[in-house]
């Protein structure tokens, strides 16, 4: 039975406030790496393991989350994940060492793993079935509010406070929103009471574990290992390959499978988590590329970084509510989807096109193009995951869906972190190519610096390779300023690349009576 007044309000607060929560923490941490480093005592390689660990763990739990719920009871198990979630975040405040860090940070988590879906889940209850589309609009809201919130708090924080005040942050939200739990979110009927019925798929569980954590940290840490010349990214690989291939045949095979592959014989389901995963590409690889930029080349601060992030999304809030209205009264996903791919794109394409020069307000139009994607995106697309589906699949269609997000993000920053690299390279060299004295530009340049250095220190010389060091400088600046802009081109090469299948996409009609009674049995399913 649907929330009502009130009741609703406080379901509402408490569920969006748990998703922001869970996919804030996934990038706040990112503009505190340094000061983590500091503290430690670690390289910046080694506290990237802070990030890597936490999304190990989300992945591994996201697609279990269904299976979790059932078994648990859906709220016994929300409220364990909130309360271990923000336990977790006390002592990774707490922690004294990189390692117990990185320990908390993966339990925290799993932890965080169960917010996502679950959260989405027990929303939907709050609405009637006509209404879940405002939900899913609601919801929708959090997933990008959660991302681009974070370095604009961890800004704040680290600008401010200090490293471990972005994990206490997490502590009075996380306290609240479980008392809420306990008071206003109510257990299904039956909910829990077939756990002895249920067989625990061990191994589906097992080779889960090992194949996706062994994916993901491939993604996190590739780049920082250089790839294959490492025996240990040839052995996770060799890990991943096994373990998924092993846990696909296991899970269609098995009677009790931990996650339902089966649902991927719905064209519509498989078609569109290649959308989500596109969609996170974008999602991720933007808010993750564009802080290193501006703080690198442009000299943000910090704070100047989330707040350049945090406008146009407050700006573009308002259309996820619109959106979920839209959806309710029957509109199709598809047309949301060809304008979202159609934003994404031109966001790229225009963000490759900033200087080094531009303020926060220059980049305000690009991010606008961003966000308005983002939110023309999430929504139709949670929507076409499980338009195919019956009721008793969507759980797993929901799972996949938001797993296949965060694996897109994922392999989208280390796209990111290897195409920059090697970009870099390529720049450095085409304009190192001019700095000859043939080029009178260039020699222009260089005595001009020569002569203002040489009119500081009295000695030629020495001024004239303090001149040529301080080229080379703004020589390195050119080549991470052209390689980040053409890393905004790739992601909008994703979306172009990707963009034909949409055509392919069918959302089968229901009437509107049909249309609630699957959306009613799809929240009893949850």
């Amino acid at each position: 039975m649907a929330a009502k007044g009130f009741n609703r309000i406080i379901i509402i607060i408490t569920t969006i406030s748990a998703a922001i929560m869970e996919l804030l923490d996934t990038t706040i941490v990112n503009v505190a790496l340094n000061q983590m480093a500091g503290s430690l005592g670690a390289t910046i390689e080694d506290v990237a393991w802070v990030v890597t660990s936490y999304a190990i763990a989300n992945v591994i739990i996201i697609p279990m989350t269904g299976f979790l719920a059932e078994y648990f009871g859906r709220k016994t198990y929300y409220l364990a994940s909130m309360i271990i979630f923000t336990v977790a975040s006390y002592f990774c405040g707490a922690s004294e060492g990189l390692w117990e860090l990185v320990f908390w940070r993966f339990i925290q988590g799993v932890g965080g793993g169960a917010l996502l879906s679950t959260s989405q889940s027990i929303l939907f209850d709050a609405f009637e079935p006509k209404d879940r589309p405002i939900a899913s609009g609601l919801f929708g809201m959090g997933i990008v509010l959660g991302p681009t919130l974070g370095p604009t708090l961890g800004g704040l924080i680290v600008d401010n406070l200090t490293w471990s005040d972005i994990f206490y942050v997490n502590l009075p939200i996380g306290v609240l929103a479980s008392i809420l739990t306990i008071l206003f979110i109510e257990k299904k009927e039956g909910e829990g009471t077939r756990k002895k019925q249920i067989q625990i798929d061990y191994l589906g569980i097992f080779l889960l574990t090992a194949g996706i954590g062994s994916l993901q940290f491939i993604l996190e840490k590739g780049e920082s290992e250089d790839w294959f010349d490492s025996h240990l990214i040839i052995l996770f690989t060799a890990v991943a390959i096994v373990g998924l291939i092993s846990f696909v045949v296991w899970e269609l095979y098995t009677k009790h499978p931990v996650v339902n592959l089966k649902v991927l014989k719905h064209r519509t389901l498989a078609l569109t988590l290649i959308f989500t995963f596109v969609s996170g590409i974008g999602l991720f690889t933007s808010v993750f590329v564009y802080p290193v930029l501006v703080q690198r080349i442009n000299g943000f601060t910090s704070t100047m970084t989330g707040l350049s992030l945090m406008f146009p999304t407050l700006i573009a809030i308002p259309m996820f509510p619109i959106i979920g209205k839209q959806m309710a009264k029957g509109a199709r996903p598809v047309p949301f989807i060809v304008v979202g791919f159609l934003l994404f794109i031109a966001f790229g394409i225009w963000a490759g096109t900033l200087s080094g020069d531009a303020n926060m307000w220059d980049f305000f139009p690009a991010h606008l193009l961003r966000v308005l994607g983002i939110s023309m995106l999430q929504l139709p697309l949670i929507n076409q995951a499980v338009a195919g589906l019956q009721p008793q699949e969507y759980p797993t269609g929901i799972s996949l869906n938001n797993m296949v997000r965060q694996l897109g993000g994922a392999t989208g920053i280390a796209i990111a972190n290897n195409y920059v690299t090697n970009r870099v390279a390529q720049h450095r060299s085409d304009l190192m190519s001019n700095m000859t004295s043939e080029n009178p530009l260039f020699m222009e340049r260089l005595n001009g610096i020569t002569n203002t250095m040489a009119s500081r220190t009295g000695e030629f010389f020495s001024a004239t390779q303090m001149a040529y060091r301080q080229m080379e400088g703004m020589v390195m600046k050119q080549a991470y300023l052209l390689a980040y802009l053409d890393t905004f081109r790739i992601v909008s090469l994703f979306f172009i690349v990707i963009f034909p299948l949409i055509f392919l996409l069918r959302t089968p009609k229901k009437s509107q009576e049909e249309a609630q009674k699957a959306a009613l049995a799809a929240a009893d399913s949850h």
